[in-house]
């Protein structure tokens, strides 16, 4: 598979990685009947980070998360259906798309 054929920017690929993750925890989200994954929360920073799972998110890798304009971005190229600022949904698109971020954002936990 192509890495990256929808040519997200990097702010885009960021915040889908890290979407994709939220989406792997049930604290975080709620499988629908229709193959997506409604977002139902984010989790909140304390310092310049935040943990997600046993990992740890630095705070600049996330600045996308609460931004309607990535948001809509997600949407528009099918991979989120944005119902900003309350919730986001991935798409089976976009659970299943290749970000190669995953290990660059997501590091193992400091504490």
């Amino acid at each position: 598979m192509k890495n990256n054929p929808l040519k997200l920017n990097t702010l885009q690929l960021k915040t889908l990685t890290l979407l994709q993750e939220l989406a792997r925890h049930p604290e975080y989200s709620s499988p629908e009947e229709d193959g997506t994954v409604r977002i139902t929360s984010l989790p909140h920073a304390h310092g310049d980070h935040f943990h997600l799972g046993d990992g740890m998110v630095n705070g600049a890798d996330a600045t996308g998360l609460r931004n309607e304009i990535v948001w809509k971005a997600l949407a528009r190229k099918g991979l989120a259906i944005s119902s900003y600022p309350s919730s986001i949904s991935l798409t089976p698109t976009g659970l299943e798309y290749l970000t190669g971020m995953r290990d660059a954002i997501l590091r193992g936990s400091a504490h």
